[in-house]
């Protein structure tokens, strides 16, 4: 089945311009559009949608309390969930990206993305992966952490559920590493650590690494810059 894409922004040319690459893909259908996040969650009331495209700076709702909205569940999609968000920015280490992920969204990309790479970023956050480049989280992170509240008990002791394996996992995970480099480090099969990874989500009842990466930041376990 196609992937069914929502297409959110208040400029009317930058959602030509997307849905026109996106109506060249097979698997892929626009579904909906928005000029804002209000539109946006009054549209999902009534509409089937996989993935949203997610302009962040729009009048009325921004997106990033329309992405805490349909994050939160308050927007049905398959199986129960919402859609997942894909947040589109004009500038690089925008402070509101780094909230729209706190908020729930599964990744974010520039606005003058090549087609290519924002055609797999769909398909990625279709299939439950997270866009964001580690690296370039890390250095959202790094910008952003210091303006954090301090760590949070609960938070803490959701973080103490983790076996020293997992949080081995999840200190490398939010040091920027992929699969690929945490299996080479810990001589593990790719396969056991993106297990690990699963079972670290899991326990902390996150959505994706992304989220992972923003918590251990957020409970110390990393620290903005080191």
């Amino acid at each position: 089945m196609a992937i069914r894409v929502m297409l959110v922004d208040d400029q009317v040319l930058l959602r030509t311009g997307f849905r026109m690459v996106l109506a060249a893909q097979p698997d892929m259908e626009v579904v909906a559009e928005a000029g804002d996040g209000a539109e946006a969650l009054e549209v999902l009331r009534s509409t089937r949608v996989d993935v949203v495209l997610m302009d962040v700076r729009m009048p009325r709702l921004d997106g990033v309390e329309a992405t805490r909205q349909i994050c939160g569940g308050e927007q049905g999609g398959r199986d129960g969930e919402g859609p997942r968000v894909l947040i589109l920015t004009t500038f690089d280490l925008d402070e509101y990206a780094f909230a729209a992920l706190k908020a729930g969204a599964s990744g974010f990309m520039l606005k003058d993305v090549p087609p290519d790479e924002l055609l797999g970023a769909i398909r990625a956050v279709h299939s439950g992966d997270a866009v964001v480049a580690p690296s370039t989280t890390r250095r959202l992170l790094d910008r952003f952490t210091p303006m954090l509240p301090s760590s949070s008990a609960p938070e803490q002791r959701e973080v103490d559920k983790l076996t020293d394996r997992e949080r081995e996992v999840l200190l490398l995970v939010a040091q920027g590493l992929s699969n690929g480099e945490i299996a080479a480090k810990l001589v593990l099969s790719e396969a056991t650590v993106k297990t690990h990874v699963g079972r670290i989500l899991t326990k902390l009842g996150l959505r994706d690494r992304v989220q992972a990466v923003v918590l251990a930041y957020e409970t110390g376990l990393v620290r903005a810059g080191g």
